[in-house]
């Protein structure tokens, strides 16, 4: 009884410890944004081309792919044009029609939060601003580049901290560049804010109902990159985002799963993961995310430490990396390994 006792305060404990990357004020329960993207109603009514368009729901990538693979250059253009919105976010249509559809969409949406991310030169592969906003953005040549990873943040980033200039290595955004930077830009790099985050401290951060949504979402986005003919990517999933990761391993499609500053993985173990990935764990001394209960009770918790030797991951230098999102800073050892993943070096 005094051991239940002592877990279920861990867990208590959990849920008002576990916070983000940036917010540290108690807040309300988040809706996760979920299901098809704005202007569906429209896209499915659209019988211009004399057949039906793949319905964001129900078409897989590889089904969407193909569907675009048949078009003509005048008829991409046209659907573009027609529904921004959908093509833009639709999973396994050509990544440089999606960079187009979402630069248009935002410009259209006249949104001053936003308008920043249609500037010349950015590639915007999937946009959505209900809710707090959800982005993901492309860093190097998606589809001609043979290593390609996707950066999954964890609480306080949407579409309007995404490329926040304060606390630059902790941005996604920031994240991402450090990371292609510290490969020469020898890769590909995905930030991806695709799924509804916890905001501060609160119930969100320390359950996984939020990353459940995640973990669908981002195992979507793994397919449609797929079925678009990018190569298989790495994760690196930082603080919650490894939440969402642990909960996907099972269905996505990639090389290696890298979590750092991880609360948990919704797992004992790597086994119970069941991936065929490769999973690495890192975690820096001056994190505070040590200070987490590892436990999963009626809930609450996130489960054991992926930096634990009983997890059975393997294990990431961090010790000169500072703080909870020092991770990707220039110069540390933990950037490097990155790095090296990233690349397909460590074997």
């Amino acid at each position: 009884m005094r051991r239940r006792t002592r877990t279920l305060a861990a867990a208590v404990l959990t849920a008002i410890v576990v916070g983000g990357t940036a917010g540290w004020a108690f807040t309300g329960t988040q809706t996760p944004v979920t299901g098809p993207p704005p202007g569906t109603a429209s896209w499915r009514a659209d019988t211009s081309l004399g057949r039906a368009l793949p319905d964001p729901v129900t078409s897989t990538p590889r089904q969407t792919a193909a569907f675009f693979a048949d078009l003509t250059a005048a008829q991409r253009q046209q659907l573009v044009r027609r529904h921004a919105s959908v093509v833009g976010n639709l999973d396994g249509a050509p990544p440089a029609l999606r960079y187009e559809a979402n630069a248009l969409a935002i410009r259209a949406g006249h949104d001053p939060r936003y308008r920043h991310l249609a500037a010349a030169g950015r590639q915007i592969l999937a946009f959505d601003p209900r809710g707090r906003g959800q982005v993901a953005e492309v860093f190097g040549d998606l589809t001609k580049i043979q290593h390609v990873s996707v950066v999954v943040p964890g609480s306080d980033i949407d579409a309007s901290t995404f490329d926040r200039t304060k606390d630059r290595d902790g941005a996604l955004a920031g994240m991402a560049r450090s990371l292609r930077a510290a490969t020469g830009d020898r890769t590909a790099v995905v930030a991806w804010a695709g799924y509804t985050t916890p905001v501060g401290l609160g119930l969100d951060a320390a359950t996984g109902r939020l990353a459940d949504a995640g973990a669908d979402r981002l195992t979507r986005f793994t397919r449609g990159l797929e079925a678009a003919g990018v190569a298989e990517p790495a994760l690196f999933c930082h603080s919650y985002g490894s939440v969402v990761c642990g909960l996907a391993a099972h269905e996505v499609r990639v090389s290696d799963i890298v979590v750092f500053g991880s609360p948990g993985m919704r797992a004992h173990n790597e086994a119970q993961l069941h991936t065929r990935a490769r999973v690495w764990a890192a975690k820096d001394p001056s994190d505070w995310i040590s200070k987490v209960p590892n436990v999963e009770l009626a809930g609450l918790g996130h489960g054991a430490d992926p930096t634990d030797p009983d997890f059975g991951a393997r294990r990431v230098d961090a010790s000169d990396a500072h703080g909870h999102t020092g991770y990707l800073a220039p110069g540390t050892a933990s950037l490097r390994a990155f790095a090296a993943i990233a690349e397909g070096h460590v074997r």
